[in-house]
């Protein structure tokens, strides 16, 4: 790495952070937690640092009537005599008045086992650059959290997009530090408005799926400051009331048991009064853990539970440490009107209310990549004859995989969406595509004969049948097993198919491609079988209550007639919208950055015979696109929620216009990305993994080594055209005030996302972005007409972390600044002088 780490400084770097960070730039600086523009309830009235008058003797007395045994039982997760389908509950103590907690994940609403409004991504929600948007997005899942029964969220996630092979990275918000910090600060806002208490994770460095329960993320002083550590900084300034600690290392110590970043950094200089809890089985260990900061495991009590106990009756944990941790979890409980003699009730769910945010957030957040030749939006000829192709135009892609995936109340196709638009005289023909979930296995396929297409087992019985295939050639297949109950045993040639995978691995499976249309769990296999005969094994278990399962397969033959299909379509019709999908799920990273499966050799066979094809991209991060300029059109949809059909139907047609920009970089190939190429910084090697980009993650990186991406950072095209003029910039209130124009110039109303970057400061003789984002502004302007906008750079847009003096040092001196359409289209530049205080 460029900056060696001792174990010395590895602690001291985390124990010295200056002022709190403001946002600065597009939006006021964060204000004190529980502020804002609307009054919030009764219950949320209290969401600041500070508790109310009195609180403090009430927590006294209750932790001195608590007996030890009370106590540790409030520091870890337990079995929920009524649960709702939460993630996790800790017990109460109800003779003292102390409710027990419900805790629900909820990046992209409230996860639980009851419908709850399906808002997109959060990936989808940053593209719309619009913090009182994200704010928003908070208030509806902290009002469905309480409706539902919650009390404490699990989100929002403020880690990077550092690599784009993360599996959750459409869970969070950006690869900018600035960005996300800004729109975490937002939602936590939001969320805790309603009264629910929000938990930012995963504190820190949890940038990956892959080896995350163990990697050692190594990243020096100033790389932390800088990138990483921005968005839980926010958080905090924004008053929320939980932090989850990460699975991972954090130079050389787990995260719940570090105290450089618990007791030190989080407490001693950010001033968090809330409790950290451990991600879920995240902790390993007692007396480490609690003497670091951690105050609470989930989801249940291996290190907190019974050994806690024994530890302070043994004197290896003093009482006072447990002490401490039940405090700062009853002083949040407190705030947030847990405690009261008569607590907040809760409010009744407003779905109608939900479906409309989640709709706005979907249009506002959807990123037009490209379009050539006025492909979009769709008008005359090309809105009467259109061909929807792929299965997710037929099969609505509402959420990814893990613990952000929603039950909605409801999610209609977006073919129907576009038919309805379209109205009548319109002819809008639909293909598949490609095939998800397979075709039955032919009855005769197997000698003995066996129907496998829909079987049941009853409860208490099994079935078994083993039989033989033969295949005249070579072929790819894809086998799948659909069932309800116990996964059955499929054994290939001796092989089992669908072995039992380890962890969230197993628990996890996909957004779209876990379960089938009708509800039965899925999963898929491919391989190569030569050809010649082959043996098939089959062993279900009813179980309890009984169950069904159906064997499905694709081959070669079968995918070939798909794209037959769809070519059929798109010859016929006059314009094409082919959606594309990625199913991305927490427990799993990405293996490659292209779409999965055929598509790829759909979009190509489609667009050779209609170059009027637009692609519609259900992905959860950036994609590589070697099909790129055979396309009329890209649109980026990422993972829309349950309101996508309407917001997809409503931009294809130009009702609305794409207002979303980039918030990750996408790269032209696998390898010109920040870590292709390198395995210490992904995925990490012999279980270490080094941020060598240092300061220069996403964006900064491609300006740093000057690498094309495919598509930039903050890119994204409008239905009308823009012009910037007249830059201005001059030092104002310890940093820099930035004037410029922006004017509609086309014939639509549209909407506009104008950045701000700065460049390095000559006077700071550390390691510096070429540019940096400073600030931003969402506009929505009429054909003609242009405003003015102005910008505060604040100082700590200006500032870089110095790893010697412990502390944010401003870069003084001459700087340029930049304003434009995107990190690389950046139109305007002018400089200023940046006086040292």
């Amino acid at each position: 790495m460029s900056e060696a780490l001792s174990r010395r400084r590895a602690i001291g770097l985390l124990g010295a952070v200056g002022a709190a960070l403001g946002a600065g730039g597009c939006v006021a600086a964060v204000p004190p937690a529980g502020t804002g523009p609307r009054k919030a309830p009764a219950s949320a009235a209290a969401t600041g640092a500070a508790a109310r008058p009195g609180s403090a003797a009430r927590i006294d007395a209750l932790l001195e009537r608590l007996t030890l045994a009370e106590k540790t039982a409030l520091l870890h997760g337990g079995p929920d005599p009524a649960p709702l389908g939460q993630a996790g509950y800790v017990p109460g103590v109800p003779r003292l008045g102390i409710p027990a907690l419900r805790l629900a994940d909820g990046p992209a609403g409230v996860r639980v086992a009851r419908p709850a409004t399906a808002l997109p991504a959060p990936v989808m929600l940053a593209s719309a650059f619009d913090p009182a948007l994200a704010r928003e997005y908070g208030r509806v899942i902290g009002r469905e959290g309480r409706a539902l029964g919650q009390d404490v969220l699990l989100s929002p996630m403020a880690n990077l997009i550092r690599t784009p092979y993360a599996g959750r990275n459409f869970e969070t918000f950006a690869e900018d530090p600035r960005l996300t910090a800004d729109l975490v600060a937002a939602v936590v806002r939001g969320i805790q408005d309603e009264g629910l208490i929000a938990t930012v994770k995963h504190f820190a460095l949890n940038n990956q799926e892959q080896g995350r329960d163990t990697v050692d993320a190594v990243a020096a002083e100033q790389t932390l400051h800088e990138t990483e550590l921005r968005g839980f900084e926010a958080a905090v300034a924004a008053g929320a009331g939980a932090v989850m600690g990460a699975y991972n290392k954090v130079n050389g110590t787990y995260a719940c048991e570090s105290k450089a970043l618990l007791d030190e950094l989080l407490r001693g200089r950010w001033g968090f009064g809330g409790w950290v809890m451990s991600d879920w089985n995240a902790a390993h260990s007692t007396v480490a853990a609690i003497g670091a900061g951690l105050d609470m495991e989930m989801p249940g009590g291996t290190h907190f539970g019974a050994p806690l106990l024994q530890a302070v009756r043994g004197g290896s944990v003093h009482e006072d440490a447990v002490d401490l941790a039940v405090r700062r979890i009853l002083v949040t409980m407190d705030r947030f009107g847990l405690l009261a003699a008569h607590p907040p009730a809760r409010p009744a769910r407003d779905a109608a209310a939900g479906a409309r945010v989640a709709r706005r957030v979907a249009a506002a957040g959807a990123v037009l990549l490209r379009n050539e030749h006025a492909t979009l939006p769709l008008t005359g000829a090309a809105a009467r004859s259109i061909a929807v192709i792929g299965p997710t135009g037929q099969l609505p892609f509402v959420s990814g995989g893990g613990s952000a995936h929603v039950v909605p109340d409801q999610a209609p196709a977006p073919l129907d969406a576009i038919r309805r638009r379209a109205g009548t005289g319109s002819t809008v023909r639909y293909a598949l595509g490609e095939d998800l979930y397979g075709r039955p296995l032919p009855a005769k396929l197997l000698t003995p004969a066996a129907d496998l297409a829909d079987r049941r087992v009853g409860a208490g019985r099994s079935w078994s049948h083993e039989g033989e295939f033969t295949l005249a050639a070579d072929d790819e297949w894809t086998l799948l097993v659909h069932y309800t109950g116990k996964r059955p045993g499929v054994r290939l040639d001796g092989e089992e198919l669908f072995p039992v995978r380890q962890g969230v691995a197993e628990q996890f499976a996909g957004g779209l491609l876990g379960a089938a249309p009708d509800g039965l769990a899925v999963r898929r296999r491919t391989l190569a079988l030569t050809a010649g005969t082959h043996r098939l094994s089959v062993f279900a278990e009813g179980g309890d209550e009984g169950q069904r399962f159906r064997l499905r397969h694709t081959t070669n033959a079968t995918r070939a007639a798909d794209i037959a299909e769809a070519v059929k379509a798109a010859e016929q019709a006059h314009s094409v919208v082919l959606f594309a999908y990625e199913d991305a799920t927490e427990g799993t990273d990405r293996d490659s950055l292209g779409l999965p499966g055929g598509q790829p050799r759909l979009i190509e066979a489609v667009t050779a015979v209609n170059p009027r094809t637009t692609v519609v991209l259900n992905t959860s991060s950036s994609t590589t696109m070697p099909w790129l300029s055979r396309t009329g059109a890209v649109l980026q949809m990422y993972y829309p929620g349950q309101e996508g059909a309407g917001a997809t139907a409503d931009l294809l047609f130009g009702d609305v216009d794409p207002g979303g920009r980039l918030t990750q970089t996408f790269p032209a190939d696998e390898q010109a990305t920040p870590v292709g190429g390198d395995a210490l910084r992904y995925p990490g090697v012999g279980g270490r993994q080094e941020y060598g980009e240092g300061v220069h993650v996403g964006h900064r990186w491609y300006d740093a080594q000057r690498v094309a991406p495919l598509f930039p950072f903050g890119h994204g095209l409008s239905y009308t055209t823009w012009e910037y003029e007249n830059l201005s910039v001059r030092p104002e209130r310890g940093g820099l005030r930035v004037e410029f124009t922006v004017r509609n110039t086309g014939r639509r109303r549209g909407t506009e996302v104008a950045q701000v970057y700065v460049g390095p400061s000559a006077d700071l003789k550390l390691d510096q972005p070429v540019r940096a984002l400073a600030g931003y502004r969402r506009l929505a302007l009429a054909p003609g007409e242009a405003q003015r906008v102005v910008l505060d750079v604040d100082a700590r847009a200006l500032s870089s972390w110095d790893p010697e003096a412990h502390a944010w040092v401003l870069g003084s001196g001459r700087r340029e600044v930049f304003a434009g359409r995107s990190s690389r289209e950046l139109h305007l530049r002018g400089k200023a002088v940046v006086k040292s205080r």
